[in-house]
């Protein structure tokens, strides 16, 4: 066998996400698992900028929990990526609306992983595009469902 002289375009793109012709609502998806570390909360503190006492301060008196709470936005943005890598890449186009309820918390060390349910597809009058909203259900370690938001989209279609 020879090395090809030119790209192959007509392969399938590994990791190429759903087109919305690809989903159905009720569809759901579990995601991968994730422990968020002590790295996790610092580097996202010190890019963001929340430098709440309650994040950078080992052991704060007015902790309503025991251990490093992590921003909501946090565990969030670590349910997304996962979202980004496997459903979505290269097929999302926008991040139209976003509604989100932080339900219990997320320390250091919890392990955090999602269900992500279909729940409404409606393709658009342009370019075979659609607008697809999904239930994002967040789980710690312990089954406890710490966050859950609804996100809407807008997905790219076949063709």
């Amino acid at each position: 066998m020879h090395a090809p002289t030119t790209m192959d375009r007509t392969a399938p793109r590994l990791g190429q996400g759903f087109v919305w012709q690809d989903l159905q609502v009720g569809q759901r998806f579990r995601t991968f698992r994730r422990t968020v570390t002590e790295t996790d909360l610092v580097q996202f503190i010190g890019v963001t900028g929340m430098l709440e006492a309650i994040f950078i301060e080992e052991g704060y008196e007015g902790a309503a929990m025991p251990g490093r709470a992590v921003p909501g936005a946090l565990t969030y943005a670590l349910i997304e990526g996962f979202i980004l890598q496997t459903m979505i890449q290269g097929t999302g186009l926008a991040m139209l609306e976003l509604h989100q309820k932080i339900l219990a918390p997320v320390v250091v060390g919890d392990t955090i992983e999602a269900m992500v349910e279909v729940t409404d597809i409606r393709p658009t009058s342009r370019s075979g595009r659609a607008v697809v909203t999904s239930r994002i259900d967040v789980f710690n370690q312990n089954a406890v469902l710490v966050m859950t938001y609804t996100a809407t989209r807008l997905l790219a279609g076949r063709g």
